[in-house]
């Protein structure tokens, strides 16, 4: 396994770049650990996949280096890198059976035959294939085939990482829970470094220690499920995670309170803005109190989801959600609290961190 040192990487398709816009993946500067499960999350077209590329080999960097293990690997190939890459579509060989397909690419590294049957038979239970061992792969279903692919890249236990682009798209839904619960579990006993692309939140908050969610080109923030809910370090990784989003409502500051129309909000002690940024106040659905005290709304509609509701309503000509048990009361004349602590402040769409110990 290996940690992974990504460089001051910027990577752009046009040849002669000459501004950030030119830029598909903006500057990358990370460090990940060895061992790690790392997902990359974000929208098409945000960069994951190209950085992906970048680190298995596929496509060099514009700018910056790659080190595994501190060996610079930028200028190496996929396979000179001991890589194992799951592609979004599976890749199989049709003609031979799922034993054969998972034994291959140990029988290329001169792995022992007792070895090899030990390992095969162990992901094709894992993988759940085990009445389909001595079928031939074309005879197989899209997702059976992805299961494959899925072995491959698992049976093998000298690689430096594992990587995954989005690799259970044609899963069904049930199978797609099975197959990350099962990457879990080998992550935990075989320690790989994995790294796992997607544009699926749930995906990325039950596979990975740490997801690092991408906007534009950019990393905007890397850290456990928690901490990207609870204080998204960008307005979009507010917006991106949770369903639904985070509330990012505009506001005016006035030292330690915030102005939305006629009302007002205290914020924490020790939040300094520079003078001149666009201020926007986040809070989560789930930190809005809703009830016959506080800021008037005017509800718009109520969506039962079965766990609880969700209420949609506009605050000072500004859309919010609400998120109340199923059981709980919608008022006549509705007002909302913001809870205590759960208040986050952006300035130009970066959290404002407090100082002085400020929560």
């Amino acid at each position: 396994m290996a940690r992974i040192d990504l460089n001051h990487i910027r990577h752009a398709y046009s040849a002669n770049p000459k501004s950030d816009a030119d830029y598909a993946l903006k500057e990358v500067h990370h460090a990940w650990q060895d061992g790690g499960a790392y997902a990359l999350l974000g929208p098409s077209g945000c960069g994951k996949t190209t950085l992906l590329n970048i680190i298995s080999g596929l496509l060099r960097p514009s700018h910056g280096e790659i080190l595994f293990n501190g060996v610079d690997v930028t200028q190496l190939s996929a396979e000179e890198r001991n890589i194992a890459q799951v592609f979004q579509f599976p890749v199989v060989y049709d003609t031979m059976t799922v034993y054969d397909n998972l034994a291959f690419p140990l029988r290329n590294r001169g792995v022992p035959a007792p070895e090899i049957d030990r390992r095969v038979r162990e992901t094709i239970e894992m993988i759940d294939l085990v009445d389909w061992t001595k079928r031939k792969a074309r005879g197989l279903t899209a997702d059976q085939k992805q299961k494959i692919s899925l072995g491959r890249g698992l049976v093998r236990n000298d690689v430096n990482a594992i990587l995954f682009d989005e690799p259970l798209t044609v899963i069904d839904p049930h199978l797609k829970w099975v197959l990350r619960s099962q990457l879990k579990k080998l992550h935990k006993r075989y320690g790989f470094t994995m790294v796992y692309v997607t544009h699926d939140q749930t995906e990325a908050l039950t596979f990975a220690d740490k997801v690092v969610v991408m906007y534009e080109g950019e990393i905007v923030q890397i850290g456990t499920p928690a901490e990207l809910f609870e204080r998204p370090r960008h307005t979009f990784v507010g917006y991106f995670i949770g369903s639904p989003g985070m509330n990012v409502l505009p506001v005016t500051l006035d030292g330690n309170r915030a102005h939305m129309g006629s009302h007002s909000i205290k914020l924490p002690d020790g939040l300094v803005v520079r003078e001149g940024a666009r201020t926007e106040l986040g809070v989560r659905p789930e930190h809005v109190s809703l009830g016959r005290e506080g800021i008037p709304i005017e509800v718009s509609k109520v969506e039962d989801i079965g766990r609880h509701r969700i209420v949609r309503a506009r605050l000072e000509g500004q859309d919010i959600a609400v998120v109340v048990p199923e059981d709980g009361e919608v008022p006549a004349d509705p007002k909302i609290v913001f809870q205590a602590g759960r208040i986050n402040l952006y300035a130009d769409s970066w959290r404002v961190e407090p100082r002085h110990g400020g929560a």
